[in-house]
């Protein structure tokens, strides 16, 4: 056996594979990269849509809650102006008094006012009453954009025959319901049920 043929104690089938990788082609990197590069897009996209859409919805609530608490505000200082207009009046001159009280109603209360006008009239004249608001305290119950329900309390002064022309003072108590009418709040039902009379 010649030194070239000695054995060396290893085989071609024992010696170690070598492992190969082919290399990826140059478009299928790039189009993985692409890939990549979409899906983050799309996701980015939803991100960003789901944050305009909350922002809206945000909005929208934000408005809408503004808007209801501007209209509650509405519904209030119109039965506070309201109110006073109920109360104050002069026998001798009722004429501007009935065209104020018509000017801010609307629905039942209209008509029935309209309705007891007359009477109402001759017993303010018979009686020769004068009554002046002095204080007005009035309240929100429940109200949203189109209609709301206060409560409203009335100081008094009230002079007439029964009283020998001295003013004495009286409360009014009462609730009115209001309707939204194109932006102007008009009362449409009053309803007093505690009515304190002048003192004696």
């Amino acid at each position: 056996m010649s030194t070239d043929e000695k054995d060396t104690g290893t085989t071609e089938a024992d010696a170690p594979a070598v492992e190969t990788t082919k290399p990826e082609p140059v478009g299928a990197a790039r189009w993985t990269a692409e890939r990549k590069s979409l899906v983050l897009r799309a996701a980015a996209a939803l991100v960003v849509g789901a944050s305009v859409a909350s922002s809206v919805i945000l909005f929208l609530e934000n408005k809408e809650s503004k808007d209801l608490l501007a209209a509650q505000q509405g519904a209030r200082e119109a039965a506070c102006r309201y109110a006073p207009v109920l109360a104050d009046y002069d026998s001798k001159s009722l004429d501007g008094y009935f065209q104020a009280v018509l000017d801010g109603a609307t629905g039942d209360w209209k008509k029935q006012f309209e309705a007891t006008s007359t009477e109402l009239r001759d017993a303010l004249t018979q009686g020769q009453v004068t009554s002046k608001a002095t204080d007005t305290q009035c309240a929100l119950r429940t109200g949203d954009e189109d209609s709301a329900e206060a409560i409203v309390v009335i100081g008094t002064t009230i002079s007439s025959l029964g009283t020998e022309h001295k003013a004495k003072p009286g409360q009014l108590s009462m609730v009115m319901s209001l309707h939204n009418d194109g932006g102007r709040w008009l009362v449409e039902k009053v309803n007093s049920p505690l009515t304190a009379m002048p003192a004696q």
